[in-house]
């Protein structure tokens, strides 16, 4: 990829609509989930490997798992999507989202 073409994928993935949503990651070899909702799903699965990566989670079975079973024992899904354009409070949106899919799935993490 030459410098232009670099620069052009740069440039659409900052104009790329920003969509909300909910994500799960799942202990694929004991099948605890975590759910989270989040202002902007792109990008997601790289900050939450991060932040394991680096033991953010401490003090948590979640955390306890990563380090314990590796990345590679975790898989990412988008469960729920929606674009921003229409959101008036996007904290009181997302609160009430959280609310609901932890109802939904009962997450173990």
């Amino acid at each position: 990829m030459d410098e232009a073409q670099k620069k052009q994928a740069i440039q659409a993935y900052k104009l790329a609509p920003v969509e909300y949503g909910v994500i799960q990651i799942e202990n694929t070899i004991n099948h605890k989930r975590f759910i989270a909702v989040v202002p902007n799903i792109k990008n997601r699965w790289f900050f939450y490997q991060t932040n394991l990566n680096r033991g953010a989670y401490h003090d948590t079975d979640f955390q306890r798992d990563w380090d314990e079973m590796g990345a590679s024992a975790f898989a990412y899904l988008v469960l729920w999507h929606k674009k921003t354009d229409d959101v008036v409070n996007m904290r009181a949106e997302l609160k009430n989202l959280k609310a609901e899919w932890i109802e939904k799935i009962h997450p173990e993490y």
